[in-house]
């Protein structure tokens, strides 16, 4: 596979290089026309990545297209502890198996970035698999003591647990585990590059670091560059992932399309220039241009192009159709849902159909909104999640159900 010798200009034109330990080395690595081996690290704290978490996993599939070789290392073993980074308070100390269960969970999202297949196959890494048979002692000899632990408490990672007082001996552990991840993916996979999100900055320079160390003691040359993206943030500083209607899922099982579509249209108008950058493939003056010129056609079509890549073509369509009917409150324009009468013969429980039309990805969310109020059926408000509907709720073989103030869906009966 011939390698793209443009990627180090692609991500400093798209705003995707924020910070690097040696940006010169790195351009160099990128145009020399060899393939490189890089990893990007993720603990799985949760079941499931919201876009917020993805920014990462876009970027290396523009690696992995490039030719470079992927790597994405989970961490069984520093989820163990918990990334104390931002944090005011200790992260829950999760069971292995729960670990275990979140790494499955995610590897499907993960597909929709890269390319588990092929001649140039991105690879999964737990880093449990290393830490499991290394002695406390051993590693605190060879490793712990290249840390300084001045150094390490003046960075960032650290600043929050520090002014809550609760700081611990436990969390401190955790750079030096993660700066190790990148010695040994370096020995043992010849990786290179470590890559991640801004807020990792500290931890990805201390396996630089690390790294410089050790070579002066044992004389191996170990040419190792760290560099980050920018984060996804709202312009009040904070994580983007999230809308006001919840979380941005990648999941299907946990958002439909349509609620996913919606909420990428609800991104604040000065973060639609990082989504095109970051999870399309616009050129960016070409972006630049439709923001200015009409902020809500640039956005519209980001909502369509973002859905079509994390959801596939099918699901942007339809939340298109379904959007553009959003003010409907008449119903006329409103999507329509069809339904035979046989499949509601003996009735259908109202979280069932939510369900069936998109309206709620899933039935726990159904009786979320339900008991909330949000669910309303040709303009009677339903507030019992148990509730059957059957043929003779239908007024000229539809009904119209409306989820909170703009989103409508007629069903229709069907022979």
């Amino acid at each position: 596979m011939a390698v793209d010798t443009g990627l180090f200009q692609t991500l400093k034109e798209r705003g995707l290089l924020y910070q690097c330990t040696d940006e010169e080395a790195l351009k160099k690595m990128l145009e020399s026309g060899e393939p490189i081996a890089l990893y990007e690290g993720t603990d799985p704290t949760a079941d499931s990545l919201h876009i917020g978490h993805c920014v990462p996993y876009a970027i290396m599939r523009r690696f992995q297209q490039a030719g470079h070789k992927v790597y994405l290392l989970m961490g069984g073993a520093t989820a163990c502890i918990g990334d104390p980074s931002g944090r005011s308070e200790i992260r829950k100390i999760m069971s292995k198996e729960q670990i275990q269960r979140n790494i499955d969970n995610i590897k499907s999202s993960l597909s929709i970035f890269l390319d588990f297949e092929g001649e140039n196959k991105a690879e999964i890494v737990n880093n449990y698999d290393w830490f499991k048979d290394i002695n406390y002692i051993d590693f605190m000899r060879e490793i712990g003591s290249k840390f300084n632990i001045n150094e390490m408490l003046s960075s960032e990672i650290y600043d929050n647990r520090l002014k809550e007082g609760g700081l611990s001996l436990f969390e401190l552990g955790y750079m030096p585990m993660q700066a190790y991840d990148f010695v040994h993916l370096n020995k043992e996979k010849g990786c290179t590059l470590e890559w991640g999100g801004a807020d990792q900055w500290a931890n990805i320079a201390a396996g630089v670091k690390l790294a410089r160390k050790l070579s002066f003691e044992d004389g191996k040359e170990r040419n190792m560059v760290g560099a980050t993206n920018p984060l996804l943030l709202t312009p009040e500083g904070k994580k983007m992932g999230k809308t006001e209607k919840g979380a941005l899922w990648i999941d299907k099982n946990k958002i439909s399309a349509y609620d996913f579509y919606q909420g990428v249209y609800q991104i604040p108008d000065a973060c639609t220039l990082m989504m095109f950058s970051v999870f399309t493939d616009f050129p960016m003056d070409e972006a630049r241009r439709l923001i200015a010129e009409d902020i809500v056609e640039a956005k519209k079509i980001l909502c369509f192009e973002l859905t079509k890549f994390v959801r596939g073509e099918e699901d942007a369509i339809k939340a298109k159709q379904m959007s553009e009917n959003l003010f409907t409150e008449g119903g006329d324009d409103a999507p329509i849902f069809e339904i035979s009468k046989n499949d509601i013969a003996g009735g259908v429980n109202i979280c069932d159909l939510l369900c069936q039309t998109a309206l709620a990805p899933s039935k726990s969310e159904a009786r979320r909104l339900v008991q909330g109020g949000a669910i309303s059926m040709s303009g009677k408000k339903i507030t019992d999640f148990s509730q059957i509907i059957k043929e003779s709720d239908f007024e000229n073989d539809s009904i119209l159900l409306k989820k909170g103030k703009k989103s409508f869906i007629k069903v229709v009966l069907t022979k």
